[in-house]
């Protein structure tokens, strides 16, 4: 089986940090692949491996229509939100006076 010898690739902790980024809506394929080397292909059957069918079903419904799976067709820049109204911390002092 392909997914298996995917698994067997990874040790237990780079296991669970693949499946968490491949659950997180705003992490993209691209990065998964930048750090495990799996292909957008490969995560699919490493997840399908990793999870019940119901969940592995969910996953894929939630994320075939996503387009912040793809940086390609992310429609926000690249990084952190950060809301205009928040405020700006400058030289490690929180102002809250």
């Amino acid at each position: 089986m392909k997914g298996s010898r995917i698994v067997k690739m990874f040790r237990e902790d780079e296991i669970d940090r693949i499946v968490e980024m491949a659950w997180e809506d705003r992490t993209p394929f691209d990065a998964i692949t930048a750090q495990f080397g799996l292909t957008e292909s490969e995560i699919i059957v490493f997840m399908r491996h990793q999870m019940k069918l119901s969940s592995w079903r969910h996953w894929r419904a939630r994320v075939q229509g996503r387009s912040t799976k793809h940086r390609a067709r992310r429609g926000f820049e690249l990084g952190r939100h950060r809301s205009s109204r928040q405020r700006h911390i400058s030289n490690n002092k929180i102002s809250k006076r």
